[in-house]
């Protein structure tokens, strides 16, 4: 053990609450650093619906005046091992100052608690499941990120990779200009698929005011990554609800669209929201007593979308019908005036990359997933 640093694992409210707060102090005066919620951190780690089906154990590092310097927190997902016969843990919530010493004493209290265990990997960043904050950037330090991405700074990378990790998967978003004169062959297509396979454009608006049609959606979502996604977790009936009930409230049909079929099931959508990163810096943290003004505010639109999620379920993928969707939402962004669309994270090795490779577009950020033998 250091004697400049000392680890210890945590557990208590006050300890949690001084672990979700570190990055504020960490990341003070990064202009492109976006807080999350304090609140839905909390929530995430201790009530979360994958939390209750996870193992997580957290750790500080302290120096001598007790003052935080580091974190982490290591998971084990059951259903994630289960399903790809594999003795995996993970590790999440990774911040650090710049120095190996700490980024040690992370490392080896999860990969020690790991062992323990009876796993053979750790390999992060992670959230429980596909749906939290993920994977260590490693390119585009420069830009901002969506509200619901990661962002360090670029040490964390010699950090990570001195202690014996090694890359297995990247990620990467682009920034995708809008280009609003749709091709004449496209709209051919499009029309025809519409009319061949009884297919229509639904309503998100009426879509979340009804609990079955949501819960439909979701599951047309989970199922239209399932076996296409590495590292995909289906998600449970409780991860369902729960995502709904926080992206729900900021989709609407002016910046999304859905594509049903004649028995009025979604069969593909293209979801996108304003960019709420300005927005949540703007609220350092929490909803109140300002927070709630700068997200509806954002919700208004400007010249930069979110492009959050897109896909198509499995019995009509490889159909065309990304064409449906997308030429939907380039009308609406012509209207509101959008100018450019962020994608999430997608890996580079996944058709959703070669799908947005067919528009103009630049490389924005790369994050890396790293992993690491322990047994």
């Amino acid at each position: 053990m250091s004697s400049e640093f000392s680890i210890r694992e945590i557990s208590s409210k006050r300890d949690i609450s001084r672990f979700v707060r570190f990055p504020e102090r960490l990341y003070k005066g990064a202009s492109q650093w976006v807080p999350p919620l304090r609140s839905s951190e909390k929530r995430s780690l201790l009530s979360s619906a994958p939390s209750r089906y996870c193992k997580l154990k957290m750790w500080v590092v302290e120096d001598r005046k007790g003052i935080i310097q580091g974190r982490i927190a290591g998971m084990i997902n059951p259903r994630y091992n289960d399903l790809y016969s594999t003795k995996r843990a993970r590790f999440g919530w990774f911040d650090t100052i710049n120095d190996p010493k700490v980024s040690s004493l992370l490392f080896e209290a999860a990969e020690r608690w790991a062992a323990s265990e009876g796993m053979t990997e750790i390999h992060g960043p992670l959230y429980f499941n596909t749906l939290g904050r993920q994977g260590m950037l490693v390119e585009g330090f420069e830009n901002r990120p969506v509200f619901n991405c990661l962002y360090n700074y670029p040490y964390y990378q010699n950090l990570v990779e001195a202690a014996g990790y090694r890359k297995e998967l990247d990620w990467l978003e682009y920034k995708i200009p809008m280009v609003y004169d749709v091709p004449e062959r496209i709209g051919r297509v499009s029309s025809s698929l519409m009319g061949r396979y009884g297919l229509h454009e639904g309503s998100i608006d009426t879509l979340k005011k009804s609990p079955s049609m949501v819960r439909k959606f979701f599951k047309a979502y989970s199922d239209s990554f399932e076996g296409n996604v590495r590292n995909f977790i289906p998600f449970t009936e409780e991860e369902m609800d729960e995502e709904a009930a926080s992206i729900i409230p900021f989709v609407s049909d002016r910046f999304s669209t859905v594509i049903m079929d004649k028995d009025d099931n979604p069969v593909a959508f293209g979801i996108a929201i304003p960019d709420l990163s300005e927005a949540f810096q703007k609220a350092r943290g929490s909803l109140f007593p300002f927070g709630w003004f700068y997200l509806l505010k954002a919700l208004k639109g400007g010249e930069t979308v979110d492009l959050m999620i897109n896909g198509a379920v499995p019995a009509w993928q490889g159909k065309g019908l990304s064409s449906l969707y997308h030429i939907s939402l380039i009308e609406k962004f012509r209207k509101a005036g959008v100018l450019y669309g962020l994608s999430n994270p997608q890996i580079e090795t996944g058709e959703a990359v070669r799908v947005w490779e067919k528009y103009p577009h630049t490389l924005y950020m790369r994050r890396r997933c790293y992993i690491k033998t322990i047994i």
